[in-house]
């Protein structure tokens, strides 16, 4: 999944709810400068097996829509780059 949606600029908003992440283990630059979505639930990612999450969200900071980010459901016990 890295850079899957790399500058995605244009898009407001990722249905990502039918995703099977389970076997997923690179998510780098996933959602890179996508700062107009506002809406994106990545609260049903499996990311037991993800070993890089860098930059996942990069650029979505200080100009990004989203109002509101759950990840309290990621399991980051096997992530090494969260850079």
């Amino acid at each position: 999944m890295e850079k899957m949606f790399s500058s995605c600029y244009k898009l407001e908003s990722i249905d990502l709810s039918g995703f099977d992440t389970s076997t997923v283990t690179n998510m780098e630059h996933m959602f890179f400068d996508c700062s107009n979505v506002q809406l994106l639930d990545v609260s049903g990612f499996n990311t037991s097996n993800v070993t890089n999450m860098n930059g996942m969200f990069y650029g979505t900071g200080w100009a990004s829509k989203i109002l509101h980010l759950d990840v309290s459901n990621f399991d980051t016990s096997n992530v090494t780059d969260m850079g």
